[in-house]
């Protein structure tokens, strides 16, 4: 199978975040990307999916770049979320909640409720 088959579902997934001047080339084996995501949320995303393929490290040459850094990127909320939740996902620490409260003082003005659809800016680490 052609590594432009393998990693179709790479592809797909660099559509859905925006990936920006992509350019690819397969190439004696190698399968060759770059462009640019607009938060390294959706970067990460990126490289969380081509590591999801046997044998990747032998397969990829990446060079994925978020274009912003003031923010890590971005969630829209999903029942069950909590800001604490969100903290302890992107940050690491569920006690980092006012951290996207305070990223997010436009819309929110109770760190205890937050609605379904929101989309909410996730602080840079």
């Amino acid at each position: 199978m052609a590594l432009m088959e393998k990693y179709g579902d790479l592809f797909k997934l660099a559509n859905q975040v925006g990936l920006k001047n992509p350019d690819v080339k397969e190439e004696n084996g190698k399968l060759s990307i770059s462009g640019q995501t607009e938060y390294q949320l959706d970067a990460n995303h990126l490289w969380d999916n081509i590591k999801t393929h046997a044998g990747w490290e032998n397969e990829i040459v990446a060079n994925i770049q978020a274009q912003r850094n003031d923010i890590f990127g971005v969630h829209t909320v999903v029942a069950g979320d909590t800001l604490s939740k969100l903290a302890k996902a992107y940050l690491g620490d569920a006690n980092r909640y006012m951290e996207i409260f305070k990223a997010n003082s436009g819309a929110l003005t109770n760190p205890d409720q937050i609605k379904v659809g929101q989309r909410l800016n996730i602080p840079a680490r």
